[in-house]
């Protein structure tokens, strides 16, 4: 959780699940008993799209495109 405020610019865990709930950032991977962790390349690419001007609406397609690939790789 650290590492990603640190690389997002969010300044508390709120914040994180505040952007989750509204569809502009990814769900947590559960990483073990008590602690989740984001993939690097999700949280570069939504940062990208920030960085780039990207619209929320933008930005929820593609956490919807982040979350679809992860459940494809889950199936492979």
């Amino acid at each position: 959780m650290p590492a990603v405020k640190a690389e997002t610019g969010h300044r508390s865990h709120a914040s994180i699940y505040n952007a989750i709930k509204a569809g502009l950032f990814t769900k947590p991977v559960p990483i073990g008993e008590r602690a989740v962790g984001w993939p690097c390349n999700e949280v570069q690419a939504i940062n990208a799209a920030r960085i780039a001007g990207k619209s929320e609406a933008d930005i929820r397609e593609l956490v919807n495109r982040l979350h679809a690939k992860r459940a494809d790789m889950a199936t492979v």
